[in-house]
């Protein structure tokens, strides 16, 4: 490969990465809403880019999850099916049990604090989020969401393991994408929710660090499942459509 060739390779992949990062910021802000068709050709207009790199943002976004392609029907912002909640929550429940438990048998007395401060400030955001309404709902309800997802790819750092954290990471993205689609709502998590869960952890009984987190994420597959739920009605006419085109 000559300098000209490397250097559009280069520029290339950086707009692929651009075009990644807005993509998926859109859909985990609900900007782009579950169902919401995807055209490389105006995305790319509207993003000022070239088909390529658009193209290649969106098979990133698609190995993520949260987008779909089908033959003939295009591609779509992913609706998730009552298997993939289920199954979702398997793997996330299996992920972060694990998780507790080596965190338990792992984490520092530095840890220890860190992760109780990290819990209390989660709570506090939350809190005021079910205070917002309009506008700065939205805002701070994605602000609460990605911090919780880094709440539990940070735990996961704290148990030493980087490829049950990696994990965990990827797997909070389609629950940051799932919980905040603009025709779901906002539910108020019961008071104090992370803070003893980390206080359970911080015994350092992997046993009870396991029954701890296991009630944490069951609680959270009821809420997801029943939200989703709702978009059935809603969503019907735009899937069959999407299936009549495949």
């Amino acid at each position: 490969m000559n300098v000209t060739e490397h250097a559009r390779s280069a520029a290339s992949a950086s707009l692929s990465q651009q075009a990644y990062e807005t993509l998926r910021i859109q859909i985990l802000r609900g900007d782009l809403p579950l169902g919401t068709p995807l055209s490389r050709r105006k995305l790319a207009v509207r993003l000022s880019m070239s088909l390529l790199p658009v193209g290649e943002a969106l098979q990133k976004l698609e190995a993520e999850g949260l987008v779909e392609s089908r033959a003939r029907a295009g591609t779509r912002v992913r609706i998730p099916t009552e298997e993939d909640v289920t199954g979702h929550y398997i793997l996330r429940e299996a992920l972060e049990t694990m998780s507790a438990r080596l965190y338990a048998e792992r984490a520092t007395e530095a840890d220890r604090i860190e992760m109780l401060i990290h819990a209390a400030n989660l709570d506090e955001l939350y809190e005021k989020v079910a205070e917002c309404r309009g506008e700065e709902l939205a805002q701070k309800l994605f602000e609460a969401h990605q911090t919780h997802s880094q709440f539990h790819t940070r735990l996961a750092q704290r148990a030493r393991c980087q490829t049950l954290s990696d994990a965990i990471d990827r797997n909070q993205t389609l629950v940051v994408a799932w919980l905040f689609s603009s025709h779901t709502q906002f539910y108020r998590l019961p008071k104090r929710w992370h803070v003893p869960l980390i206080e359970s952890l911080n015994r350092g009984d992997a046993k009870l660090a396991d029954r701890a987190m296991r009630k944490h994420i069951r609680f959270g597959v009821d809420q997801v499942a029943r939200r989703l739920a709702k978009l059935d009605v809603m969503l019907s006419d735009a899937e069959q459509g999407f299936r009549a085109r495949s």
